[in-house]
Formats: structure tokens, sequence, C-alpha cells
């Protein structure tokens, strides 16, 4: 079958692409693998030299990718010129920082000579989601390849300009053909591509269903693999809030790239003492979020990726009404051209309802209110996902509480969850293992060598 790319906004298609045949991925496999042996043996410095091509060659073309992006997935424009930047400033923390975070350390040991070096592995194959169509890539790809590693990824298939965009991106701006490459394949192809001799590591961003396939796959095979899965990140609102900037902070966290991210706060945690002002605040600023075109300036919130994804949404949102949820604004599907579905705000979601118990992907939040700041922990807790939440407040005992007791992977405080290079990003429980960017994910597909010498 072939990618097509459909605009959300205007249920028109975009553009199509051909399926690669199997003697086109074997050629792809085989580039990637001759590319690996001359970008691996390049020192880090040389790598970095390239990334920093590759970032101003993007920060050149942040209007026209951004466009692009908006065209395929719906996310507004700003957004979208803010992700395009967010990449070259990735690209560009790694072309300076990605050297001395692989420099070889010495270490004291009984020997003369003792030390650790960190060397690449090969072609790293990773299966990519559409809610980030250049960040999620970028994100990835930047410390793998500063490491030494070449990349071959499958984008999801309804934003194949942006995967070529990405592969044609590296390209011109000077990275040989093969580093970076895209594979438009179904997904019964992949099980071959891991199992693949000239693979030696697999990294996916997407469902958790997705990520327990991938998982089996890549152990059957005895390869480093790294998930980041969904997530139902908490957003708790301590009784130290300074409400007025939470519940401004509280919308953005949720509409987010149209609600359409992992990371995005989706449930509400307040506490009791505080509830009545959050929640009528909170209820007032969704309801007056401004829907529209995501290429207009005043829109805040764009369209849902697809029909499919919308359905999916309503259906949740219409079963937990039914189950006993409170629906205090939103919730009803309009009849406007596109994939739009409204901000909606859901309270009292029984817990048996799946609203509770799924993760919602668009932009419906869930509030709970609770006793005290205790409570909310264990209830922030109580999910199946552990990959990002927030704690409001301006206590700094309130702030270590939630630092400490939250089981995420990423917490921040008095801010929305975000993934920046400085810092290892990733998830626990269901919401995967292993980590990208900073230190961590720069060492994640390397081989750990250690030596000593009597």
């Amino acid at each position: 079958m072939p990618f097509v790319s459909t605009n959300p906004a205007t249920e028109e298609e975009v553009a199509r692409f051909a399926t690669h045949r199997p003697e086109e991925i074997e050629q792809i496999l085989e580039s990637a693998h001759r590319a690996y042996v001359r970008w691996g043996g390049a020192s880090a410095r040389e790598r970095a030299a390239l990334l920093r091509s590759v970032a101003d060659l993007l920060e050149s073309e942040v209007p026209v990718v951004a466009a692009l992006m908006t065209s395929e997935m719906g996310k507004t424009f700003a957004a979208a010129k803010g992700e395009a930047m967010k990449c070259v400033m990735t690209l560009r923390y790694f072309a300076d920082n990605g050297p001395e975070l692989l420099d070889e350390e010495s270490i004291t040991t009984s020997g003369s000579r003792s030390g650790v070096r960190y060397e690449p592995l090969g072609v790293i194959f990773a299966v990519m989601p559409w809610n980030f169509p250049l960040w999620q890539v970028v994100r990835m790809a930047a410390p793998t390849l500063i490491a030494g590693n070449v990349v071959a990824f499958k984008h999801a298939p309804n934003v194949p300009s942006c995967a070529k965009y990405l592969e044609s991106l590296f390209v011109r701006a000077g990275v040989e053909p093969g580093v970076v490459s895209n594979l438009f394949v179904e997904i019964e192809d992949v099980p071959a591509i891991i199992a693949d001799r000239r693979v030696v590591g697999v990294t996916l961003t997407g469902s958790e269903r997705a990520g327990r396939v991938v998982a089996s796959l890549a152990g059957s095979h005895l390869k480093k693999c790294v998930l980041e899965l969904g997530g139902s990140d908490p957003f708790i609102v301590a009784p130290s809030a300074d409400l007025e900037r939470t519940v401004a902070m509280a919308v953005t966290a949720r509409i987010q790239n149209n609600g359409q991210a992992c990371i995005a706060a989706k449930r509400f945690i307040v506490v009791r003492e505080r509830a009545d002002e959050f929640v009528d605040g909170f209820v007032t600023a969704m309801a007056a979020v401004r829907t529209g075109d995501p290429m207009d300036p005043a829109t805040e919130l764009g369209p849902l990726v697809s029909h499919a994804q919308r359905d999916l949404l309503d259906a949740q949102v219409t079963s937990s009404a039914a189950a006993g949820a409170a629906v205090l604004t939103g919730g009803v599907v309009g009849g406007e051209r596109g994939y739009y579905y409204p901000a909606t705000v859901l309270r009292d979601v029984p817990e048996t309802s799946r609203a509770a118990r799924e993760e919602l992907f668009g932009p419906v939040a869930v509030v709970h209110v609770v006793g005290d700041l205790d409570e909310a922990i264990r209830v922030a807790n109580d999910t199946p996902w552990g990959l990002g939440g927030s704690i409001w407040a301006r206590d700094e005992d309130e702030i270590d509480r939630a630092i400490r007791g939250l089981t995420v992977g990423t917490v921040f405080a008095n801010a929305i969850v975000a993934s920046m290079p400085e810092l290892p990003f990733g998830g626990t429980k269901n919401s995967g293992f292993g980590r990208e960017l900073s230190v961590a994910g720069t060492r994640e597909f390397t081989n750990v060598k250690s030596y000593f010498v009597a």
C-alpha cells in the first residue's frame, strides 16, 4: 500500500509515496551498513561539524518544513516552527557537547593504565511516530549519530513527506547518503529488518502495544532496544500553587500539539483546598480555547491527526460520560470540515471508565480532587505508565516531596514537562525503558569498552 498523507484540517490528500520493495529495502540497509564503516570511523569532532551543518540548513528552512508538518499532521504553524527550531538547537547541542560526552575515561586501578571507551555499534533501526514528525527523529538521531552509529528509520505512514524531508536534509547538508535513511515499509516488514544481521539496535517511540512487539523481536535477536511509549502524565496542583499562573499553564500543558503528546499533562490532580478556584478557572480557560485553521496565527487548537484518532477520542469520552463522568466543557464533535475535537474537561471519572484506564491522546483533561499532597502523589502513581509529571507549588518542601515521590522518568516543578538535550529523557513502568538525549542517550547505543593494562 502507498504511504498517503492527508491534511487533517481539510481532509484533502497532500502526497503519496510507494512502499519500498524488498530489493529496495535490501539496498537501503546495505547502503547504511557501508556508510557506517566510514561514519563510525570518523572522529566525533568530524561528525559534530556535519551535524552543525545540518542544523544551519534546517534553520534556513524552518518556515518551509513547518508548513509541511502542519499540512501532514495538523499542528499549529506556530507550534511547527517551534518544533523545527528545537531540532536546530538540539543538533547544535550535540555538535558542541557530544564529542566531550564520548571522551575516553581514565580509571585508576592496580594496572599501569585502565579506562573506558564508548564505541559505536552500527546500524540502528528506529520506528518513529507522527505526532512530532521532525523532533522525534532528531531527538533519537542526534545523540545516536554523534556516537558514530547510523540510523535507518521507519516513520509513521501519515507523515511521509516529513520522512523524505529529513532524509534529504542530512544529505543536502553534506552527510553521506546512508547515514540517515528513510524506509517506506509496512508493519509486516519490521520483523525481518530487526532480524537483519546489519541492524544492531532498535528504538521505538509509540504505543505500549507496539513497544511490546518491538521489544520481543529485539530480544529474540539479542539486540539492544530503547522504548519511549505512552504516558498519562499527572499535573499536581499543590496547596501553595500560584493559581493564576497554574491555570494558564494547565491549559497549555493539555492542548500542546493539539493534545497529542506523550508528555502532555492528562490528569490534573488538585488538592481540595484549591479545587474550586482551580477547576472554575481551568474550565473557563479551556472553553475559551480558539480552535481553527492551524495556519492561522490566532489558532490555539488545531485538528487531530486523523478521522480514526478523533473517533477513538470521542468514543473514550462518550463511554466515560455514560459511566458517570461529568463533562464540564466540550465533549461534543462539531460538524465542521476537518478532524477537530474541542478542548474538554472531565471530572468525577469512575475508576473503571475508559478515561481512567486509557491514555487520552487529544485535548481532553481529567480532573481529580484529592485530600492532600500525599494523596495526590498516590493518585499520580496509580497508573501503569511513568513517563513524566509536574508539580505546581511555591513551597520548596512540596516540590521536593513530589520529586522524590513520583514514579516517573521526568519531574518538572512549575513548568510544563518537556524534553531537552541537557537532561536524559525516557520513562519507567509501561512507558518504556532506556534513555534519549544528554549523556545517557549519547551512550545508549555504544559499546562501553573497558580496558586494563598490567
